[in-house]
């Protein structure tokens, strides 16, 4: 009796193989987003630590570049210039920008083009930058990769204000932190106050108000919830109890502390 043929093995090996070098592994991903002062940064570090996970703070990067744009003159300080968007699409792509977590300080320490960088990134005219420049679509795109590449190495926290709308709608986890204006005005005098910095509260209200107003609005990308986010108010909320309600939110979706 001729014994059967068998089907060739290999073809389902070979064909698996190829996905596995096309699909990159996938990590748990938990976005924060929210506007400027919500208390994002916080709890994305907390998180970050406590899960052993690397910490994408997505605004850093806007505001790296809406500094770099400055320093090369293609953009004007009181914003009436004109902006050349090919000239910023170039220079976005030549940067070159690490995050690195910073346990002494519990900040990230900011690196570009092996510069650190990150006292002038955080201040409120970089701030005002970064809103001018996250309006060019072809700059968002630039950085969209970047951002989606932290997810193939491993589990991440994604701190922004469309992380889980544009960059990583499939995110295990996704989270809307928020606050009135004025709660965020009053936290960031006390944080520049700490620093020694001299603050305005009217002129930081009227910043975060405007900067709300471009974000919210912008044909690209605008800030909003996702529609499956959780949304908190953390006006009247102290960080700790912030922390512990994500934290226990994250656990409801299958994450491990």
């Amino acid at each position: 009796m001729t014994a059967p043929e068998l089907s060739n093995p290999s073809v389902k090996t070979d064909s698996a193989n190829q996905q596995s070098q096309v699909l990159p592994e996938r990590f748990p991903v938990i976005c924060i987003d929210g506007p400027s002062g919500a208390g994002k940064g916080t709890v994305a570090w907390r998180l970050a630590q406590s899960l052993d996970y690397q910490l994408l703070d997505s605004g850093a990067l806007y505001r790296i570049v809406g500094l770099k744009a400055f320093e090369a003159g293609l953009l004007g300080a009181d914003g009436s210039k004109t902006i050349d968007e090919a000239a910023l699409l170039q220079l976005t792509q030549s940067l070159d920008i690490a995050f690195e977590l910073n346990n002494t300080s519990g900040r990230i320490d900011i690196i570009v083009n092996d510069e650190r960088v990150g006292e002038q990134v955080r201040n409120e005219t970089v701030g005002g930058y970064a809103s001018k420049v996250a309006v060019f679509p072809e700059v968002r795109q630039a950085l969209l990769q970047l951002q989606q590449d932290m997810a193939t190495r491993s589990g991440l926290v994604a701190d922004g204000r469309d992380m889980g709308t544009v960059v990583f709608p499939d995110a295990d986890v996704k989270v809307y932190l928020t606050a009135s204006p004025e709660a965020r005005a009053e936290r960031r005098v006390c944080q520049l106050e700490q620093a020694g910095q001299v603050a305005d509260y009217q002129a930081i209200l009227t910043t975060i108000k405007a900067r709300d107003d471009r974000d919210e609005n912008r044909s690209t990308a605008p800030s909003k919830p996702a529609s499956d986010a959780l949304v908190l108010d953390s006006s009247a909320l102290p960080a700790d109890v912030v922390y512990e309600q994500i934290k226990s939110y994250c656990q409801q979706q299958g994450i491990c502390f």
